[in-house]
């Protein structure tokens, strides 16, 4: 894990390498995903069963096999262990409460001239949300996927989670049920970005597709983008936790945090900064004491060798600007009065405040949704929420009277652009 100094001549340099990353741009991986769309395009059903025998090896031999009904949903979610059930019910209410207060209703006024404008919003008519399947549990991804779009007022949240072998995890299928997902398909990878996109005979085409997903799933999801909305291209999970080394901070607390991250993936991101070198080197050694007790140590290691780092900063203000520069998914204040940061920090996709506030949390069960923007995005993005959900229309109501003057304005910008029928058709109404 390296040690960066904001003192060191070349810090911006090193700063500009630790953040670079190419998320889907490899030619060979457009080609292999390219190639994969169009085979879903043109034989759709047929082609989805094939790769998914391929890439997965499930053994079904027709698509109702990779069809998952809704009583086997609920027979999912009945079946959970008593504290698993409960865990899994209050992370959904809480998800659920907090997304409620995005809905957006549509509004129009009236301006001066009488003439009435605004703004209709409307719920998307079918979403796709992508789970990571397989043994591998991920029902927070449900969660945070299905139950904004059902807040928005979704007609249909069709669900694809792959399922090697055959194999699923239950707790992902009861996370279904219970966010009210209405048809499931157990396939994966680019092809199902592809059927979800233009759609089969058996898997409806949706609006938009949102949800985590590996790198082809990535690359397909830039692919369709234009046939279909998109929430984003993400990028490898990353935290960015911020401290001061004030008496209150427990070194362990911190190490955990970054690992957390880490864990995740071999190109996960783990930036601590710190304006205590003191701090700093307490941090690396609980990083190295914590790692030995780690099931997943080999791929925590590994992350923080390729793009984990330790940042000392002189002080608050640079702090702050190391935040801004790095725009981080996850941003962590390990500070007694964090809110003193909160009015310059220009860039950060959520940001977990105080020091009982790990990024854990908000993973699971804060109430925020937890698909963030990755790789600096956040300079530009928003975590998913209600509003990717819904679409706006405008309304323009022009009243006898009101035209006319309005009309005038649009004739004479018209002439200006050499619009000759743009300007006629405003004239029309002026009465001119």
């Amino acid at each position: 894990m390296r040690t960066l100094t904001s003192s060191d001549t070349n810090f911006d340099t090193q700063l500009t390498d630790l953040l670079a990353f190419e998320t889907v741009n490899d030619k060979q991986l457009l080609a292999i995903v390219d190639d994969i769309i169009n085979q879903v395009r043109h034989s759709g059903d047929d082609a989805v069963l094939a790769l998914t025998r391929q890439f997965d090896s499930h053994p079904a031999t027709n698509m109702q096999q990779l069809t998952l009904t809704a009583n086997e949903l609920k027979k999912a979610y009945e079946a959970l262990d008593g504290e698993v059930k409960t865990a899994l019910k209050t992370a959904a209410e809480r998800i659920k409460d907090f997304h409620q207060r995005q809905a957006q209703s549509s509004w129009d006024y009236t301006d001066n001239l009488g003439n009435r404008l605004g703004q209709k919003v409307t719920p998307l008519d079918r979403v796709g949300i992508y789970v990571p399947g397989g043994l591998a549990s991920y029902p927070s991804s449900v969660l945070m996927n299905a139950i904004p779009a059902k807040v928005a007022g979704v007609g249909e949240v069709i669900m694809v989670v792959p399922a090697p072998k055959g194999e699923l995890n239950p707790l992902v299928l009861a996370a279904a049920y219970l966010s009210g997902v209405d048809k499931v398909f157990t396939i994966g990878g680019a092809q199902a970005v592809a059927a979800l996109a233009y759609g089969t005979d058996s898997i409806p085409q949706v609006d938009k597709i949102t949800g985590p997903g590996n790198k082809y799933v990535a690359a397909a999801k830039r692919a369709v983008f234009g046939q279909v909305g998109i929430d984003m291209i993400a990028g490898p999970s990353e935290v960015l936790v911020y401290a001061e080394g004030e008496d209150g901070d427990n070194t362990d607390w911190l190490a955990m945090d970054l690992l957390s991250q880490a864990e995740h993936d071999t190109v996960a991101q783990a930036i601590f900064v710190t304006t205590s070198s003191e701090q700093l080197k307490a941090v690396e050694q609980a990083i190295e004491k914590a790692l030995q007790l780690l099931p997943k140590a080999d791929i925590a290691r590994e992350a923080l060798q390729n793009r984990g780092a330790l940042i000392l900063v002189k002080d608050r203000a640079e702090g702050i600007e190391v935040i801004n520069r790095v725009a981080p998914e996850h941003l962590e204040l390990s500070l007694d009065n964090p809110d003193e940061l909160i009015a310059d920090i220009r860039h950060a996709g959520a940001i977990f405040m105080g020091r009982h506030t790990p990024e854990a949390i908000g993973d699971y069960c804060a109430g925020p949704n937890h698909v963030l923007p990755t790789s600096g995005t956040a300079r530009f993005s928003s975590p998913l929420g209600v509003y990717d959900f819904q679409k706006k229309s405008s309304l323009i109501y022009c009243s006898v009277e009101g035209s006319k003057p309005l009309a005038q304005v649009a004739d004479t910008l018209a002439m200006q652009e050499d619009l000759e029928a743009h300007a006629r058709s405003a004239r029309y109404r002026s009465g001119q």
